[in-house]
């Protein structure tokens, strides 16, 4: 086992001291860190949540909730905020998204320090977060003014009718975040509602505000206004239907079940709203793939953040004609992985980060080996390692009357099945309902485009789990299915934020018969008008 390491920023306690005499000893953060950054809920309620670490169960924080007076005051503050920043330059806009580029990446070590305390996750795959955001920011940052543009586009009459499209901000976004990526999930909808014009009221998962508090202090340091981002705090149940309530758009990432819920209530008051929920997702290996590299692939695709990734493959369907060989070879891998509970590099794979999280895999493995499943590697809880640490595990021989065959695991354990004809493998991956994220392997890769191109799928990975498709900040990103609605990065990611505003201005003469003029002369003319205007090529 990996032990944790104090960091050397000072914001972690180094030392071991007598909880009898010294109250902060139990405590894994200095208090006067945590204050500044629980000091950015809005909260008034007087009741606060504790929060411990998953890596050796030491309170982290005692998390300020809100009341539905401070929701209500939290979106009074931010249209007030809103109402300002819309009017900036969007010039500027970009070069506060450009700081907290720099910011993200300057601050790395801390971010890391915290998500990890709060996670569980392995130090490399809380990585992933902070370059999410930087990579978020320095898109944006670059293009917004072209994507924010007001378009010209042509009008009914030729050189009779101008038409300008604008893009006008929401107002004011609620965003709803997940535990899973703590600080990359609480900010990278919300920068791009910012660089639209919008302000955001954001709830965190109550487990990891912390990350999300801090990306809240960066925001502000790279010059965002304080109460355009405001951040408040609460059971989902209670504060969720509030956001909802008030909020001009919502962003939720989550489960599928609660995601209907948001839909639903975002329906009743004709709000959009953009949902990120769950999946299954597969991987596709076919005999032309590299084994090495695809064995490789399938622990990163696997086991990042001990599966706790919406993207993260579930099952895995492998060509007869290399099954064995790609199997021992994942096996190995997935059996040589250092596993741990710490801020170190050299962790291949943490914890998972609750309770609930780690009864939901053990179910799901003790319901397919109770069927008949067999455990190739792993299968195992690891409190040795840490509160809620499950092994890495790979299962063969599983069957749809099992848990783990069509319902969304959400940890370090995969399903792999043997194919050998390709349109049968095709149709396995778009078993079920789901249809957010999926893999192919192959060393053809004009042949993996086409094969993913059949794939029900959000995103398709070739030759690569989800990093390559997640990492390209300009191509958007969400779900088919019921893995959600709307889609987050590139152009699509902005502009869910913004109102089409088409402007019209007819010059010279109305558009109606001129005076005099009878209306059915009005429509012939107007009927050869349109046959001369295809003839000559026009929209």
């Amino acid at each position: 086992m990996n032990d944790p390491q104090a960091p050397s920023d000072g914001h972690f306690a180094a030392t071991v001291r007598d909880p009898e005499h010294d109250p902060a000893a139990v405590l894994a953060l200095e208090p006067s860190y945590v204050a500044s950054l629980t000091s950015r809920v809005l909260a008034t309620s007087g009741r606060t949540r504790e929060v411990r670490s998953p890596i050796d169960g030491a309170t982290l924080a005692h998390i300020p909730q809100s009341s539905e007076a401070d929701v209500a005051e939290a979106f009074r503050r931010a249209r007030a905020a809103q109402e300002l920043w819309v009017r900036r330059p969007v010039e500027e806009r970009e070069a506060i998204l450009l700081r907290l580029h720099d910011l993200v990446l300057h601050r790395q070590d801390e971010i890391l320090d915290l998500i990890v305390r709060e996670s569980g996750k392995a130090r490399k795959h809380a990585f992933d977060e902070p370059t999410h955001i930087a990579l978020t920011a320095r898109y944006y940052g670059r293009t917004l003014s072209r994507l924010l543009a007001s378009e010209r586009l042509p009008g009914v009459l030729p050189l009779l009718t101008r038409v300008d499209l604008h893009h006008a901000p929401k107002g004011v976004v609620g965003v709803i975040s997940p535990w899973n990526y703590p600080f990359t999930m609480a900010l990278c909808d919300g920068i791009a509602a910012l660089a639209a014009g919008n302000a955001v009221v954001a709830k965190p998962d109550a487990q990891t505000m912390l990350s999300a508090l801090l990306g809240a202090e960066l925001l502000e340091e790279a010059g965002f206004p304080r109460d355009l981002w405001i951040v408040v705090a609460g059971p989902g149940s209670e504060v969720g239907p509030q956001l909802i309530s008030q909020a001009d758009y919502l962003c939720f990432t989550g489960s599928t079940a609660t995601g209907k819920s948001v839909a639903a209530g975002c329906a009743e008051r004709l709000i959009g709203c953009s949902l990120e929920l769950g999946g299954k997702n597969p991987m596709v290996v076919l005999a032309d793939a590299d084994i090495e590299r695809a064995a490789d692939g399938a622990i990163r695709a696997v086991f990042s953040n001990s599966g706790q990734l919406c993207v993260s493959i579930e099952r895995m369907y492998v060509a007869d004609a290399i099954y064995d060989r790609f199997l021992e070879r994942f096996a190995a891998r997935a059996e040589a992985m250092t596993l741990g509970a710490g801020l170190d590099w050299e962790i291949d794979m943490g914890s998972l980060i609750s309770q609930a999280q780690l009864d939901n895999v053990v179910a799901h493995v003790e319901d397919a080996v109770a069927k008949g499943a067999r455990v190739r590697t792993g299968g195992r809880a690891r409190p040795d390692l840490a509160p809620y640490f499950f092994e890495p595990t790979i299962l063969e021989g599983v069957t749809p009357e099992m848990d783990v065959f069509g319902n969304e695991t959400f940890g370090p354990v995969i399903s792999v099945y043997r194919f050998s004809d390709e349109a049968d493998a095709v149709a396995r991956a778009n078993n079920g309902e789901y249809g957010l994220n999926a893999s192919v392997w192959t060393r053809d890769a004009a042949r993996g485009r086409r094969i993913a191109a059949r794939i029900k799928a959000g995103t398709v990975n070739v030759n690569e789990g989800f990093a390559a498709s997640f990492g390209s900040i300009a191509a958007p990103m969400g779900g088919m299915r019921e893995s959600g609605m709307g889609r987050r990065q590139g152009a699509e990611g902005l502009l869910r934020f913004t109102e089409s505003q088409t402007i019209a201005t007819q010059r010279v003469m109305n558009i109606g018969p001129p005076l005099g003029m009878k209306e059915e002369t009005w429509a012939k003319l107007l009927t050869v008008g349109l046959g001369a205007l295809k003839k000559m090529g026009r929209a």
